[in-house]
């Protein structure tokens, strides 16, 4: 199957371009960054290890189960982050959304300017009618964003995972295309 150009997206300080195997290093730092993975899902001990994370950016995009972008400056490309959409359900018209950024890229207003472009291309392009996104009721800061995003919280899921031996709750937050 044909796919078409891997879709790179700019805002007015960003690039949003397609992650390649030169992003392992940066990935690595970001997925192994204690402040980084504190509210994230997944988390890499080593370069080895975070290869695995390259695989499962190109499976999304082959598999067209999601799409996720490095987040990079647009003046000098240099490495901030990653958004993206994984979970992709053609039949519901939905998906879930994921960010993060390297710490010392935190309060600058990266993701709030890479999330409405990312979401524009999710409703215009990949046809879908929900962005969902499930936060760690402890991830204040992530919350705030999806809320300045006017993403509407819909409820908590009580003890829906265990992380780190220990069960923790998730907050449901969702935009639809009408919103």
């Amino acid at each position: 199957m044909l796919h078409a150009p891997f879709p790179i997206l700019k805002t007015q300080r960003l690039l949003l371009r397609q992650m390649i195997q030169e992003d392992l290093e940066n990935i690595y730092k970001g997925l192994s960054n204690p402040q980084v993975i504190k509210h994230y899902g997944v988390s890499y001990d080593s370069l080895e290890a975070t290869q695995e994370q390259m695989l499962w950016f190109k499976n999304q995009e082959e598999t067209q189960s999601g799409i996720w972008w490095a987040i990079c400056d647009l003046k000098d490309q240099n490495f901030y982050g990653a958004c993206g959409f994984n979970d992709k359900n053609d039949q519901q018209q939905k998906a879930e959304i994921g960010f993060w950024l390297l710490p010392q890229f935190w309060g600058k207003g990266f993701i709030t300017e890479a999330l409405p472009a990312i979401c524009t291309y999710a409703f215009e392009k990949l046809h879908l009618n929900r962005i969902e996104a499930f936060v760690e009721t402890e991830n204040t800061p992530s919350k705030k964003v999806l809320e300045k995003m006017n993403f509407i919280k819909e409820g908590t899921m009580h003890e829906y995972e265990v992380k780190n031996g220990r069960s923790i709750d998730l907050d449901v937050y969702a935009l639809l295309n009408k919103d």
